[in-house]
């Protein structure tokens, strides 16, 4: 099978059609009916919201993100974060009437389970590729406000005050919390086929991805709706491209749209000069996507950029008794875990947990107590797994 990502083979649903309709009536092909994400169904095993944070939590965020696709496209998506809901708009343009129907997520990207489960902001070059592998594209601002009207279930928007935690895992969490809080004080069903709008911003398509007002990579976002035709935050690309804080939302749309009940391409609609005023109000937009990043293409092609991994060295003295010395080298500052095992897989101790800084670290441990034998010292370090065995003379 073929390497997709992240140095395993995933299943090849990321090459289908980016939705599945759940039933199509006298041949239409412009259904009412939902669509859904053509994701597996989420594994019995997958890890829960709260689960998930804790394993991201610290990591690097191209770490954090590796981990974050590879869930998505195994299936650890919610039910609500999977269907799509048909949007219409209708336009007259040079005297011709147009009807275009889009199918928009009803809710933002989460990993997880219905009932416990964490939303998750993403970088911009990463939301782009996983729009790519499931055929759909981000919303522009008009799309983002269409969306808004069309929702029967508006949240309202829950700021914090700015701060360096704004970016990390746990204020994720809580954000996540806060919006679960206020699902359910409004009454509102999680589980219905409906559109949930004003709970995150939106990174959207815009032409202000490449203008030449900035000088580096960056994000443009919008939204976040206290009402109609009201956000609090207008169209802004002041962030560079690897910033992502918790109100960053990912909402996809199917690349497939249908104008006057005939397929057509959202990205070739906003390269129209007529036709791009149904889903944008910026005018054409030449390049409807965020360019790949360097993280990206090692996903797709990791030989073609070199990741200094983790170096395991030999513990010294060995064999030993009753202590020795285990070190290892970081090359960016991430989460670890070293534990001891015995050989048959039990653990016996845990001698690190925790985020710890790029560079050389050392750790004794002794074990007076322990019969002699081989026993493996294990070093997970962000994505990044070694092993090595030692010796304990008695």
């Amino acid at each position: 099978m073929r390497n997709w990502l992240f140095r395993i083979s995933l299943p090849l649903f990321i090459s289908f059609p980016l939705f599945l309709s759940a039933q199509t009536e006298g041949g239409l092909t412009t259904a009412d009916t939902l669509r859904y994400l053509n994701i597996p169904d989420r594994p019995e095993d997958a890890l829960t919201g709260t689960e998930l944070a804790g394993k991201i939590t610290g990591l690097d965020i191209s770490d954090r993100e590796e981990i974050i696709v590879r869930e998505l496209l195994s299936g650890n998506v919610p039910s609500f974060a999977r269907k799509l809901k048909p949007v219409r708009i209708s336009q007259v343009i040079k005297d011709k009437s147009y009807e275009l129907v889009y199918y928009a997520l009803c809710d933002y990207l989460a990993l997880g389970s219905d009932s416990d489960y964490l939303y998750i902001p993403l970088t911009p070059s990463t939301a782009q590729y996983i729009a790519d592998k499931l055929q759909a594209t981000l919303p522009t601002k008009k799309m983002v406000d269409d969306i808004y009207r069309s929702a029967l279930n508006r949240l309202h928007p829950q700021p914090i005050p700015p701060s360096d935690k704004m970016t990390t895992v746990p204020v994720f969490m809580q954000h996540t919390d806060s919006i679960k809080l206020q699902i359910a004080q409004k009454g509102f069903n999680r589980l219905s086929d409906s559109i949930f709008a004003g709970n995150k911003k939106d990174i959207i398509i815009s032409n202000k991805i490449y203008s030449p007002d900035r000088n580096y990579d960056r994000v443009v976002i919008y939204g976040w709706h206290l009402s109609e035709n009201n956000p609090i935050q207008p169209v802004y690309n002041g962030h560079g491209a690897s910033y992502a804080d918790y109100s960053h939302g990912v909402r996809l749309i199917s690349r497939l749209a249908f104008l006057n009940s005939d397929s057509m391409r959202i990205d070739s609609l906003l390269q129209d000069s007529d036709l791009s005023t149904l889903l944008s109000d910026e005018g054409v937009i030449d390049k409807p996507r965020y360019p790949d990043s360097k993280f990206l293409t090692y996903m797709e092609h990791p030989a073609k950029i070199i990741r200094h991994a983790i170096k395991l060295q030999q513990n010294y003295p060995n064999p030993f008794n009753p202590s020795t010395i285990i070190s290892y080298q970081l090359p960016r500052r991430t989460r670890v875990e070293l534990n001891i095992y015995n050989l048959l897989g039990q653990k016996i101790v845990t001698l690190v947990s925790g985020t710890q800084s790029a560079g050389l670290h050392k750790i004794k441990w002794q074990a007076p107590s322990l019969a002699g034998g081989i026993y493996i010292y294990r070093l997970n370090a962000g994505l990044d797994r070694q092993s090595r065995r030692m010796v304990l003379l008695r």
